[in-house]
C-alpha cells in the first residue's frame, strides 16, 4: 500500500515537459490561416456575418467580385454590419449609413460628418483559394497559404464545410499527423519505413514529410503530409499509382470550438476524373469519422510518451514556442 501511494504521488507530481498554450489562452490565439466559409455562401453584392477567434466578423463581396474579410461591429456605436448592406466596393452600416472601403476605413458617413480618423474596421489579410475563403488572424501573414503541384485551373475541386463542429482546438487534431502510433494503430496504415517522420522537413510554420506505404484496404499509398501552422493540414500523392489532393483547413470559432473544412483536388484529365474525386472524398471522410469519438472526448495533455512519439513530441515544441497574439481582439468582440 505504502509502494502505491508512494507512486500515484509520484505521478500527480510529474510536470508535463511540453505544455502548448490552448487556443485564446491569455487572450492570445496561433497565427495561422482559417477558412471562414465556402466561396459560394457570398454573392457578389453581399455581406455575412460569421464567429471566429470568440468573436465576430463579416465576409463581404464587393462589384469587384473579391472577398474581403472584416471586424464585424461598426465603430461608431456597434451595430453588426452583418446587416448592412454592399454598396459598391464598400460596406454600408445598417444603422447610420457610414461606409467603409475594403481596407477598413471609414469613408462616408450619411450625415456629412467627416468621419473620425478612429473610425476603422480591422482587415484581416484575405484569400480565396479551392472554393474557400480564408483569413489570417494578424496584420500581415507570416506564411503562404500551401498550394497544390498543379495549377488550381488544372484540378477538379471539391471543397465542404464538415457539418460537426469539434469540441477541441485545430492543433489538437493537427497532432494526429506528427503521431505516428495513431497513424498506425487506429488507421491501420502500414509505413515501408519504421519511422517517417524522422525525415520531416520542418520550419517555423510547418511540418511536412514524405511516406510510403499500404493503406488498410490493401491500396499502395505514396504521399507528402504534413501541417502548415496550427490549422492546416495537407496532404499531396498517390494511391494506386493515381494522384490527388486533400486540403483540410479549420477554424476556430472560440477556445476549444474548431470547425473543419475537406478540400479534395484530382486532375481534370485523370480518366473518369468526377467518379475518382468522389471516391477521395469519399476515403478522406471515413478517416476523419475514425478520429471522431476520441476527438469528441479528449483532455489532451502531452504526458507519458514513448519512442514511437519522437515526432509528435518535436510537434509539440513547435506549437509551444509558435506565435500568439491578437490584434483584432478589440475589434470583434
Amino acid at each position: 500500500m505504502i509502494a502505491s501511494t508512494a507512486t500515484a504521488e509520484a505521478h500527480r507530481q510529474r510536470p508535463l515537459a511540453i505544455r502548448p498554450p490552448a487556443e485564446g489562452e491569455d487572450g492570445l490565439f496561433s497565427l495561422s490561416w482559417h477558412p471562414i466559409c465556402l466561396s459560394g455562401e457570398v454573392a457578389r453584392g453581399q455581406v455575412r456575418g460569421f464567429d471566429f477567434l470568440d468573436g465576430r466578423i463579416v465576409v463581404m463581396r464587393g462589384e469587384d467580385g473579391v472577398a474581403q474579410v472584416l471586424s464585424a461591429f461598426c465603430p461608431h456605436l456597434g451595430a453588426d454590419l452583418a446587416v448592412g448592406n454592399v454598396v459598391g466596393n464598400t460596406l454600408r452600416c445598417a444603422f447610420h449609413r457610414w461606409q467603409y472601403d475594403c481596407t477598413g476605413k471609414c469613408v462616408k458617413t450619411a450625415s456629412g460628418d467627416p468621419a473620425p480618423p478612429s473610425a476603422r474596421l480591422f482587415r484581416f489579410p484575405t484569400t480565396e483559394r479551392f472554393g474557400v475563403v480564408f483569413a489570417f488572424n494578424a496584420e500581415q501573414p507570416l506564411f503562404d497559404l500551401p498550394a497544390f503541384p498543379f495549377p488550381e485551373d488544372e484540378l477538379l475541386i471539391r471543397a465542404e464545410r464538415y457539418a460537426e463542429q469539434l469540441p477541441v482546438d485545430p492543433w489538437v487534431i493537427c497532432c494526429n499527423t506528427p503521431d505516428v502510433q495513431h497513424i498506425r494503430v487506429l488507421h491501420g496504415i502500414k509505413f515501408d519505413s519504421e519511422d517517417p517522420g524522422a525525415e520531416a522537413e520542418w520550419t517555423d510554420h510547418s511540418m511536412l514529410y514524405d511516406f510510403t506505404g499500404t493503406h488498410a484496404q490493401g491500396e499502395r499509398l505514396s504521399f507528402r503530409v504534413g501541417i502548415h501552422g496550427t490549422t492546416l493540414f495537407y496532404q499531396a500523392g498517390r494511391i494506386q499509382g493515381r494522384w490527388f489532393g486533400f486540403l483540410s483547413p479549420m477554424k476556430v470559432v472560440r477556445p476549444g470550438r474548431s470547425e473543419l473544412y475537406m478540400i479534395i483536388g484530382v486532375r481534370r484529365d485523370e480518366p473518369d476524373a468526377a467518379l475518382f474525386l468522389e471516391q477521395m472524398f469519399e476515403l478522406e471522410k471515413r478517416v476523419v469519422a475514425e478520429d471522431l469519438d476520441v476527438l469528441r472526448t479528449i483532455r489532451f495533455h502531452a504526458g507519458t510518451l514513448t519512442a514511437s512519439d519522437r515526432t509528435l513530441a518535436r510537434f509539440l515544441a513547435y506549437l509551444k514556442r509558435y506565435p500568439r497574439a491578437h490584434a483584432a481582439g478589440a475589434f470583434i468582440r
